[in-house]
């Protein structure tokens, strides 16, 4: 259900700011441009356009509306509308995200929600900073968290799953998700510590694509402060840790941040910038990641087939371990059918529903011209869900992604392109230790059997994803 308190915060400030000056649009906005034959559509209301039916059809449940209606009515390749109070393109399917990706910093380049950049003043990444990033989460660099990921999904299950008739499934992927990120990503493991933290973190996923308002009571505001505070943390843990390296007490390789602080790259970075990538990935750690756990939880409840496939192949590493063993980098490289069933989540109910870009220069697509400075918008599920690319869309089917998988620039739920979502491979490793822990430890049902689904801007269950546990022994 929509939270009405928001609902009436949006019409009340749209009254208070928007609507005097929708007036100024409406009289004194150039004339557009003649002479160009601009992409189909509809940019909806003076000043808000159409954000507040983009980011509803989210609450509701069903994101892809949007944007397949649009489709339906004015073309399936590319249509004008108002986003975040900007004129925008939306460009659909793997033909609009291949465009797109392959014309990164040439035709067109990143570009944030002013709400975004409110809430992270860098969140327009640097070469030095993606460069930094790509470094700290290559494979190699990775393999090495594989037995402290192991660890710590042992820990969780024993702390918040052993002993319990019911869980909120959200609830307890959130809490996983975060205080693994804060281990490998600061090296905080401290409960209290990891408590302190994720408080503020749950005020700015509501936040970061609201509508950029500025005011006590709105979604945005509460997401500035807890940057604030967030910040200001990481920045001190940044300050010692730098302290700590030079003193020879801490390792260049025990974290994420390390690395980032060893890396060449960073002397160039100002310990504000790297605090915000700090957040960001964080953000991922406890929204993201968590999002799509819960999801895996989800469909194998309501699919005991597909649970018995990956029940079976965990069973399988299970067994070839020692007792006391942890899982490794190779163990997880055999989980090919549990990865697909991630995979087929992930293609259902991304985290990541899209992004923006915005047009360096005037160009032409599809026989439509995009005027420079026009925000363009890439959609997920415009290929996700979309039958003529997937057939049965909604069916959770492993076997999609057999042999070559999907076809180029249709299954895309971390975006692609030089900025394709740097801790892909990190959530790969984190995905399956939970689901190897999971399925050999538990059989689970649903309390709610329909539960109804929400996007803001994550995908989530709107009552958690309540859940029956009955322990498994192998």
């Amino acid at each position: 259900m929509v939270d009405l308190i928001l609902i009436y915060s949006i019409f009340l400030s749209l009254i208070v700011v928007l609507v005097p000056l929708s007036l100024y649009f409406v009289f004194y906005k150039s004339k557009p441009v003649v002479d160009r034959k601009l992409p189909p559509g509809q940019t909806g209301w003076p000043v808000i356009g159409e954000t507040l039916e983009f980011l509803t059809n989210g609450w509701k449940g069903h994101p892809e509306k949007f944007i397949f209606d649009r489709m339906a009515r004015f073309s399936p390749h590319v249509f004008k509308t108002s986003l975040m109070l900007e004129d925008a393109a939306v460009f659909c399917g793997s033909a609009g995200n291949k465009f797109l990706f392959s014309n990164e910093n040439k035709l067109v380049k990143a570009w944030w929600p002013a709400s975004v950049e409110k809430i992270l003043p860098s969140a327009k990444e640097t070469t030095n900073q993606r460069k930094m990033l790509s470094r700290s989460f290559r494979p190699e660099s990775l393999r090495q968290y594989v037995p402290v990921m192991d660890m710590m999904a042992q820990r969780h299950f024993k702390t918040e799953w052993d002993g319990m008739d019911q869980i909120v499934t959200h609830e307890v992927t959130q809490n996983f998700t975060f205080s693994l990120a804060c281990k490998i990503f600061v090296s905080i493991e401290d409960p209290e510590e990891v408590k302190h933290l994720s408080g503020p973190f749950e005020k700015f996923a509501p936040g970061i694509f609201s509508i950029p308002i500025d005011l006590p009571w709105t979604p945005l505001r509460r997401a500035i402060h807890a940057g604030n505070f967030i910040r200001k943390e990481i920045i001190a843990i940044i300050k010692q840790r730098k302290i700590d390296l030079a003193d020879g007490k801490a390792s260049p390789t025990q974290d994420i941040l390390s690395q980032m602080l060893c890396d060449e790259e960073s002397q160039n970075i100002a310990e504000a910038d790297i605090a915000d990538v700090i957040i960001g990935l964080l953000i991922g750690g406890h929204d993201n990641a968590s999002s799509t756990c819960a999801f895996i939880v989800k469909f194998l409840a309501d699919l005991p087939e597909i649970y018995e496939g990956v029940l079976k192949e965990q069973l399988e590493i299970a067994k070839s371990k020692a007792p006391g063993e942890l899982l490794n980098w190779e163990d997880l490289s055999k989980m090919k059918y549990s990865w697909n069933v991630a995979c087929e989540v992930l293609r259902l109910a991304p985290p990541l529903q899209g992004s923006f870009r915005e047009a360096m220069t005037d160009f032409v697509y599809n026989g439509y011209s995009i005027p420079k400075g026009w925000k363009l918008y890439w959609s997920a599920l415009s290929t996700h869900k979309n039958p003529e690319v997937f057939t049965e869309p909604q069916k959770l089917d492993p076997s999609r992604f057999d042999g070559k998988g999907p076809a180029p620039y249709t299954f895309v739920p971390f975006g692609g392109g030089p900025h394709m979502c740097p801790g892909r491979e990190y959530a790969r490793l984190e995905i399956l230790v939970f689901m190897h822990h999971l399925v050999i430890k538990y059989k689970w049902e649903k309390v709610i059997p329909n539960e109804q689904i929400i996007v803001n801007p994550m995908p989530k269950l709107a009552k958690g994803l309540p859940l029956r546990l009955y322990p498994r022994y192998a």
